[in-house]
């Protein structure tokens, strides 16, 4: 009887002593799971304010730089997009950017699809980032941004579409003579160009979706540092007087161009 109630006690004490010890191990499985995911959620919040605060300063940067290159548009009407990106790296600060979550830095920031608008006059702004996803196991995968707002643009110019008391007599051609046009303003007519960095050239697209490629009257050679091209040409210029930049307006009687069609935008 000793010796089995001896061994009851033996087997009780084991029960007793093992226990604690699953509890333990179930708390540290628990502890494994929860902490991963409690960092991954302090990095995402982390990761948004630091988009949020990003955002806010290419905005309010982009604003600035915009205004002031509205001043350079009143003597040249083309935007400076190399200039204009430039202005918004000065105003951020390239430590600041360079540490931020943009991808490549002060370089991962593009304007080169800002452009002024020739019927109204306004910029258009477009400034285009990539930031860093806060997911570094699955190849630091990044998301594109884009900021985009509207500028008043003073050029001392009348523009618009035509006002009270033009003739509507007189309509408007170009040298090939394709289509007439009765508002003055057209978008046809009136180019947008653009000055944008040559480094860039093999990413940019025209409104057609073709690349651009290298005018033969002004370019000789490799492109200078920064070039000239417009939304619908298929040709990047090292000068803003060459004459694939320049189209000449004729203004007609419309009995001039009996049998012409009228052009699909300005002419109905």
């Amino acid at each position: 009887m000793k010796r089995y109630t001896y061994k009851s006690k033996s087997l009780l004490f084991n029960e007793r002593v093992s226990a604690p010890g699953t509890r333990r191990g179930s708390v540290t499985v628990e502890a494994s799971i929860g902490i991963p995911l409690f960092l991954l959620a302090a990095v995402c919040l982390i990761w948004m304010i630091e988009v949020r605060s990003i955002r806010i300063s290419i905005q309010n940067a982009s604003v600035s730089a915009a205004k002031s290159a509205a001043e350079d548009t009143a003597v040249i009407p083309v935007l400076n997009t190399i200039r204009l990106k430039s202005d918004i790296v000065e105003l951020i600060g390239g430590d600041r950017i360079g540490r931020s979550i943009i991808r490549g830095g002060s370089s991962g920031i593009s304007c080169w699809k800002s452009y002024i608008s020739p019927v109204t006059g306004d910029m258009e702004i477009t400034v285009e980032y990539d930031v860093q996803l806060p997911l570094p196991l699955f190849g630091s995968p990044s998301a594109k941004q884009k900021e985009t707002f509207t500028l008043s643009a003073w050029t001392g110019s009348r523009t618009g579409r035509q006002e009270d008391g033009e003739d509507p007599a007189i309509v408007y051609v170009t040298d090939n003579r394709a289509v007439y046009h009765e508002d003055p303003y057209c978008t046809h007519l009136q180019l947008t160009i653009r000055f944008v960095p040559a480094d860039e050239l093999d990413f940019m697209r025209n409104v057609w979706g073709s690349r651009y490629h290298a005018c033969d009257k002004c370019v000789v050679g490799e492109a200078m540092t920064g070039v000239y091209i417009t939304e619908d040409g298929t040709k990047y210029h090292n000068s803003l007087s060459c004459s694939g930049l320049k189209r000449t307006v004729h203004a007609v009687k419309r009995s001039e161009v009996a049998g012409m069609g009228g052009c699909s935008r300005c002419s109905g």
